[in-house]
């Protein structure tokens, strides 16, 4: 009998000392280190800068550059990470509202998709990205020079 009490007094203590293992395991696990976040690194080529971007939280960020000495707007979406398996990512870009402007580039890819590019100097853009199903867009943005409105 004796020796079913050491047992239970042992499994106790093991218990309890397993329970605050896990405990500080998982506390330690719950504060995560930030994923790194996209940057745009001249992937739309010489003399594009960044204009704008729309993040996409967790995965990336899509970015839209401009190169002011040829008029051409450049879309790339980019992930946080160039390591891992190709996910679906794509690029699109339009002069805004028309549809038969439309650049886009999709596929797998590891780090980023585009560059793609649309002369719209002076013009609007509607433009966008997707990353492993996670959308987003921004329409008539970045406009250059407009007409003045009437007052």
């Amino acid at each position: 009998m004796k020796r079913a009490v050491r047992t239970r007094v042992a499994g106790t203590a093991l218990l309890a000392a397993t329970t605050v293992t896990a405990l500080a395991v998982s506390t330690g696990t719950s504060v995560a280190a930030p994923a790194p976040a996209a940057t745009y690194n001249q992937e739309c080529g010489t003399g594009y800068a960044q204009v704008n971007q729309i993040p996409i939280p967790g995965r990336g960020a899509v970015f839209l550059a401009y190169n002011a000495a040829t008029g051409k707007n450049c879309v790339v979406t980019k992930r946080n990470t160039s390591t891992g398996a190709r996910l679906w990512v794509g690029s699109w870009l339009q002069r805004n509202s028309e549809l038969k402007s439309k650049q886009e580039q999709y596929g797998f890819f590891t780090s980023y998709s585009g560059p793609v590019l649309l002369d719209a100097k002076g013009k609007c853009v509607d433009w966008g990205g997707e990353i492993d199903g996670y959308v987003v867009a921004r329409y008539k943005t970045n406009c250059g020079t407009l007409a003045p409105t009437g007052q």
